[in-house]
């Protein structure tokens, strides 16, 4: 059993060089520990997903455009989490609105190849 991922809990991105916190809006109405639960639909970026400072992942093409300026010297650029579907596994059998909550060994990934991870789930108390 995993722990049910609320509002503020820390991620990260294997590219990223910072660590981030996952964004839950109360638009799901059901709260665990007196945040907003999460869903593995709360994965849109600058809503749920917010940057993790800078990328390092060269299927970026900022990071290859700046890496190929510098010659070849990997230059980190501003982060752009691009996921393109939802949190996967989930939780299947436990649901909100319809939509698999999302417990904290749950991963997403990120078109530029990174893989993001819930670091805590935000609360302790709430298993799923």
């Amino acid at each position: 059993m995993g722990l049910q991922v609320i509002n503020g809990a820390p991620c990260a991105c294997s590219f990223g060089t910072a660590p981030s916190s996952l964004v839950i809006l109360p638009t799901n109405c059901v709260n665990a520990a007196n945040q907003p639960a999460a869903t593995i639909m709360d994965n849109i970026p600058f809503v749920n997903v917010m940057p993790f400072a800078m990328c390092t992942s060269l299927a970026n093409p900022a990071v290859a455009a700046a890496t190929a300026a510098a010659l070849g010297v990997l230059t980190p650029m501003p982060c752009t989490p691009v996921t393109a579907g939802p949190w996967a596994p989930g939780v299947p059998p436990a649901t909100i609105k319809g939509k698999p909550v999302l417990d904290n060994s749950s991963k997403l990934m990120c078109s530029y190849a990174g893989v993001i991870t819930i670091s805590f789930a935000g609360q302790t108390k709430v298993t799923v």
